[in-house]
């Protein structure tokens, strides 16, 4: 890679990946292009997917929780030394910003792929973060000193500073954990939410509060770091199409800053990265104000899902620039390369548009993905695959890239167009009314999209261009029946899906089903787990009403009362539930 003035000193011959899905599919990749072999680690769900076929090796870990397989340091290291791997790449998300994980890492001999320890711990710590950005001169709105360590606290700042509110996970990333307050008697019911979310997602739940600038757009910087002193910001990137505060379109470069507000971004993510004593590939987040108002949001310490727009519009590989840095290499200069033309990335979830963009897991029946010139697909399943509902819903990624933004409209509109799902819902109609949108195609350079806009100004043109999905049931998977066997006097074990064995017991009757007749039942939209009731046993409840919260794919969905009338609860708070699983009786 021409980005580098000395290559490697430290050499990688088999890299495990603690991830699943596409970004392990991406890591895989970039191994082979690099020579390294690759190593890849699956919980039972994720037995038959693209990437555990793909690697030289692969390694159950046994289990379908989150926290029983890929938040498992211990067994994904022990693993890791039994495979022979001389290195871990954690992807984004799970463990990806565990400071105490690539700490183990480093402590059992084997090379992290990422920034040290110590600075994902000052980095990761949100609060730790805002020191650091306000120690050079960063932009930055008003926020609490510390931890909030109550919802009162909450309220108290709420009243001092005005809404809106953001409430951030210190130790998050990604969206979750934040919640943000636009009346005063949500805010004790959004910091709990946030608290929830955050341990679920994170581990720990500490949350802070800051001023939430309204109708901003997300800006950010992608750097990639050696660990000889040199910083490289590599360039820019929009992400301000969110629902739930993830993201859901990207784009490289960020289009319609002024030359100062992109030396300011520039030059304040150097700093920051700098101070910190940066390595790896790292992206450093602002808010835009419609004033033009630029406020340091956080840093990721990680690989972005939105990376391969920043790698379209560069030439820059940055997961062979990760692995790279974490051998030795160093990085020939600071200089920030010009973009080249404009790429456009549309995340394919399995989620459900028009209702609320509620998580569809379930089988992919159809997977039809567009081609042709400008476009790159980074996917995690093909058709036949399951979207489990235990984890995140993203399935693929679609990337369009073209000589100028225009070009890239025209051939994303192409693509999309080109693009069919079937089995599972999927965001492509959400992303085909996007591209309709002048808010968004900013013709006449006048791009009016915010975080927020999804919500607020794109809420009824896209409830009129997007129909409920059927709505479809995970598909029932056959638990594995875990043996231990002996081959040439070594022990293994052998994992079998319990329908081959007929002589077993078929595990009991299924459940039995709701009538659909019963209009009093209030019915679970969507796979998960039972986190909360908010609304005691035989109380009276008004339509529209919050009556319990379900965690799906480590997001809170809140569920609504669908009528007014008195709750019979019928599913126990902890529960898990399926798609359908009735949660109580409204009569």
């Amino acid at each position: 890679m021409t980005i580098f003035a000395t290559g490697p000193s430290r050499p990688i011959r088999r890299l495990l990946i603690a991830n699943r899905g596409e970004i392990a599919v991406r890591v895989i990749r970039a191994c082979r292009d690099e020579g390294i072999e690759s190593v890849a680690v699956y919980a039972d769900a994720d037995r038959d997917a693209i990437f555990v076929r793909m690697a030289d090796q692969a390694h159950a870990l046994g289990g379908d929780k989150p926290s029983d397989t890929y938040l498992d340091a211990g067994k994904i290291i022990a693993i890791a030394q039994a495979a022979g791997a001389d290195a871990i790449h954690p992807g984004y998300g799970f463990l990806s910003e565990r400071a105490d994980f690539a700490q183990a890492v480093q402590d059992a001999g084997l090379i992290w792929i990422g920034p040290d320890p110590k600075v994902i711990e000052a980095l990761g710590d949100k609060i730790e973060a805002r020191r650091i950005a306000e120690a050079v001169g960063a932009p930055l709105v008003a926020g609490t000193p510390g931890p909030v360590e109550s919802a009162a606290e909450a309220l108290a700042f709420a009243k001092e500073h005005g809404l809106p509110i953001a409430i951030k996970a210190a130790f998050g990333g990604g969206g979750r954990g934040m919640k943000v307050a636009w009346r005063l008697e949500e805010v004790e019911e959004l910091f709990e939410s946030a608290t929830r979310e955050a341990l679920t997602a994170f581990g720990r739940g500490e949350c802070f509060i800051e001023q939430f600038l309204d109708r901003p757009r997300h800006v950010e910087a992608q750097v990639l770091a050696d660990r000889h002193g040199t910083v490289k910001v590599i360039g820019t990137r929009d992400c301000s199409l969110q629902r739930r505060n993830q993201k859901l379109v990207e784009e490289a470069p960020a289009p319609f800053l002024t030359d100062e507000q992109r030396a300011r971004i520039h030059d304040s993510a150097r700093a920051i990265c700098a101070h910190a004593g940066y390595s790896g590939a790292g992206t450093v987040e602002y808010l835009l104000s419609a004033n033009g108002t630029i406020s340091f949001l956080e840093v990721n310490t990680r690989l972005q899902v939105e990376h391969p727009v920043t790698e379209e519009t560069t030439g820059i590989d940055l997961v062979r620039g990760m692995i790279r840095v974490a051998q030795g290499a160093k990085l020939a200069d600071e200089t920030v390369p010009e973009p080249r033309g404009h790429a456009i990335e549309f995340r394919i979830n399995a989620e459900d548009p028009a209702r609320g963009f509620l998580p569809t897991p379930g089988p992919v029946e159809v997977f039809d993905a567009p081609s042709g010139p400008g476009i790159r697909l980074d996917s995690g399943v093909a058709q036949g695959s399951v979207v489990p509902g235990s984890f995140d819903s993203l399935m693929a990624k679609l990337i369009v890239t073209g000589a100028t933004r225009e070009e890239a409209l025209q051939r994303a509109d192409r693509a999309l167009r080109e693009f069919r799902i079937g089995g599972v819902a999927s965001v492509l109609p959400f992303a085909r009314a996007v591209l309709a949108q002048p808010d968004f195609r900013a013709e006449d350079g006048d791009f009016r999209v915010h975080t927020r806009w999804i919500e607020t100004d794109f809420a009824e043109p896209l409830a009129e261009a997007v129909a409920p999905h059927a709505r479809v049931a995970p598909a029932a998977q056959a638990p594995l029946l875990r043996l231990a066997i002996e081959i040439d006097g070594k022990r293994h074990e052998l994992g079998l899906p319990a329908s081959m064995l007929a002589a077993l017991p078929s595990g009991g009757a299924p459940a039995e089903a709701a009538p659909e007749t019963d209009e009093a039942l209030l019915a679970a939209p969507v796979p998960g787990t039972l986190t909360l009731w908010q609304a005691e046993d035989g109380a009276e409840v008004e339509q529209g009403q919050v009556v319990a919260v379900i965690e799906a794919m480590k997001m809170e969905t809140r569920i609504e009362a669908h009528r007014a009338g008195r709750l019979t609860r019928i599913a126990a708070q902890g529960e898990v539930l399926g798609f359908g699983a009735a949660l109580a009786r409204i009569g």
